[in-house]
């Protein structure tokens, strides 16, 4: 099973790569299983530094407040 928290695109690097964002933690990730280039703050499921799909704003959203809401149970 994998579990996959959506990371932000937060910037462009070349034709394969983008930055993104997941809660706080910016890394290189590759863009090149992608159907469609990703553009800056669109929403990414991201799996062993590969974007697998791109997810809806609304989409995004409900799964990164119910993992904020398991990381804060943790604490």
């Amino acid at each position: 099973m994998c579990l996959a928290i959506p990371s932000r695109v937060i910037e462009i690097k070349d034709g394969s790569t983008a930055i993104v964002d997941t809660m706080g933690s910016k890394r290189i990730i590759s863009t090149i299983l992608l159907e469609e280039p990703p553009s800056v703050g669109d929403y990414l499921l991201i799996h062993v530094g590969y974007a697998m799909q791109k997810i809806d704003f609304e989409e995004a959203a409900l799964s990164l407040s119910m993992f904020k809401e398991i990381r804060d149970g943790m604490d």
